[in-house]
């Protein structure tokens, strides 16, 4: 996990540094499993959010309030009943562990000055908050576990606090070469996996950023090792860990395009072809990563029925698009019938009663042809049984050439709208979507009365600004796209959209000037990026001025034709590229 030892060691030393000689204000629990803390120090106030989450175990400073229940749970009373008013004297993490502990100063019921212990288990679905007496006795905790749930540890009133050590792991911080040899690269493991069992609050995620800083392949057998890598590594292993004792974090989020991919409070050099952006503190990586993680996830959420809706209709599509095309194969013996009926019209008249064929000169080709015949019928009857099979699969051809150019156009527009789905990054770009979805007849449109508000659709096309200072729009549905070329943009602005693909129409604005090539470049990457194949290693893209590009005859939204483009390839990377 991402929230391991060396992250809650840079949050540790970030919570000495703001809430040391703090006075706990208020305390309240929003969720069954989490409490916040008001804290007073040095003339500000911070809310630090404790929570025990089996799935999001976190703990940072925020500046959400939450939700304040009117009848305070059990957990919350006791410690208001303790520690309101209290002081924090220390914050320190034992070992490593994903553990942070907090002790607090306050007076007892006859104001005599006592200590009492808040301690944060940030351990997956074993987390939880623990309140302690100094010798480790139990007052509470938020959850609790008896024996038959575990039989490591009992949490309840009055049991003693112990941190289990059931994997025997080290603490990394003390760690000396000669136990990094005998306890970690003695394993019969591969070296990552060593590193990460081995060791307390190392995530496999900086198991492989210790090996690839020693340019070791992680995945190795650690008996594969020479002992010069095993020295070279245990030094890269022990720099990493004097930036840990030395306090030197660096908080950073990396993104994998738009979404955020990891966090760190120590810089990842396997992430080098991500982009990265720094912070100043732990807490504001977290508070940022869940918060956007959880934007994005939720997105996909809210977009499940739109998308079961278009791959139901895309896949009806496809098979209908199949069938069709097989039934217009079919057609193709047309010609060949209609030969037949002319033949049998030009030959037949010498044919003898009842006969089963007719050979003869196809005057088309040359070559002798021989005529199957139904010995009952006459030779004008045999001719017009051939015309008449021309005649039906004729008309089943002119049909099905219409119909499979529907389907096609049909299958291009879901496409494009599983794009869009793929864009989406508000409710408003859902909204959109469904809009259409909805225009097109694959949604219905559900009508609450005469006093229901129409939606409003506030979701508006990315701004990007260029090196050169120009202005970029990229359109994220076909909705915006039709708004973005045919009622936003000006004849002379500049048109980008990748060849063949459902993608964004990006629209460069010119203002009159002409283009730098650096703004044509910018802009093939947006179109590139937003696009159907923005994980490939480069995009064709077409380029037109606006007055050049109308719209398509099919009257989807967002489907446009045009002639006599330009076109270029282009990596899809926007990392550089100022976003408004």
């Amino acid at each position: 996990m991402a929230f391991d030892g060396i992250v809650i060691a840079g949050l540790v030393w970030e919570l000495n540094e703001r809430l040391i000689d703090g006075r706990i204000n208020k305390i309240y629990q929003p969720e069954n499993d989490a409490i916040v803390l008001t804290i007073k120090n040095n003339r500000s106030n911070y809310r630090l959010l404790l929570s025990a989450s089996p799935s999001l175990p976190l703990a940072y400073i925020t500046e959400d309030t939450g939700t304040n229940p009117m009848v305070a749970p059990n957990f919350c009373m006791l410690l208001r009943k303790h520690i309101s008013g209290g002081r924090i004297i220390s914050v320190t993490q034992p070992d490593m562990e994903r553990i942070i502990r907090f002790e607090i100063e306050h007076l007892n019921e006859m104001g005599d000055l006592c200590t009492k212990h808040l301690i944060v288990e940030l351990m997956g679905k074993h987390s939880n908050i623990i309140f302690c007496q100094p010798d480790g006795t139990i007052i509470d905790s938020i959850k609790h576990i008896p024996l038959h749930v575990s039989s490591v540890r009992e949490v309840l009133p009055g049991r003693s606090y112990f941190i289990p050590n059931t994997m025997d792991k080290q603490n990394p911080i003390t760690l000396t070469m000669t136990d990094f040899f005998e306890k970690v690269l003695s394993k019969p493991l591969s070296v990552g996996k060593a590193i990460y069992t081995s060791l307390t609050g190392l995530s496999p995620l900086i198991a492989s950023e210790i090996c690839f800083r020693a340019s070791i392949d992680a995945d190795m057998s650690t008996s594969s090792l020479s002992d010069a890598e095993k020295t070279h590594l245990f030094g890269v292993f022990s720099r990493l860990m004097e930036d840990v004792s030395e306090h030197r974090f660096h908080p950073v989020i990396y993104y994998q395009g738009k979404e955020p991919k990891e966090f760190s409070s120590i810089p990842l050099t396997c992430f080098g072809d991500c982009e990265q952006k720094a912070f100043d503190s732990v807490s504001d990586i977290l508070r940022t990563y869940y918060a956007e993680k959880n934007a994005s996830t939720r997105i996909r959420q809210k977009s499940h029925d739109l998308r079961h809706v278009v791959g139901t209709a895309l896949d009806r599509s496809r098979k209908k698009y199949d069938l069709q095309l097989k039934q217009l194969r079919d057609t193709g013996k047309r010609e060949k019938y209609k030969i037949y009926g002319e033949l049998i019209n030009t030959y037949g008249y010498g044919l003898e009663e009842g006969s089963k064929s007719l050979t003869c000169l196809n005057y088309y080709t040359n070559e002798e042809i021989t005529i199957p015949l139904d010995p009952q019928l006459t030779p004008q009857e045999n001719s017009k049984k051939y015309f008449d099979r021309y005649g039906k699969l004729k008309r089943t051809f002119e049909a099905l050439s219409t119909l499979t150019e529907e389907t096609r156009e049909e299958m291009e527009h879901l496409d494009s709208i599983s794009t869009s789905l793929d864009l989406a990054q508000t409710e408003g770009d859902l909204a959109q979507i469904k809009e259409e979805l909805v225009q097109a007849g694959y949604v219905k449109r559900h009508t609450g009365g005469k006093n229901q508000k129409k939606q409003k659709l506030t979701s508006k096309p990315l701004h990007y600004i260029s090196s050169d200072g120009y202005h970029m729009y990229v359109g994220k549905n076909n909705l915006q796209n039709e708004e973005l070329t045919f009622k936003f943009a000006n004849g002379g602005d500049w048109w980008f959209h990748a060849k063949g693909v459902p993608g964004s129409h990006v629209i460069v604005k010119t203002n009159g000037d002409e283009l730098p090539d650096t703004t044509f470049e910018e802009a093939a990457r947006l179109a590139a990026f937003y696009s159907k194949n923005r994980k490939s290693e480069k995009v064709e893209i077409d380029y037109i001025q606006r007055k050049h590009v109308k719209k398509a005859n099919s009257g989807k939204p967002g489907f446009v034709i045009y002639h006599t483009n330009y076109s270029m390839m282009i990596e899809p990377d926007i990392s550089n590229i100022k976003q408004e």
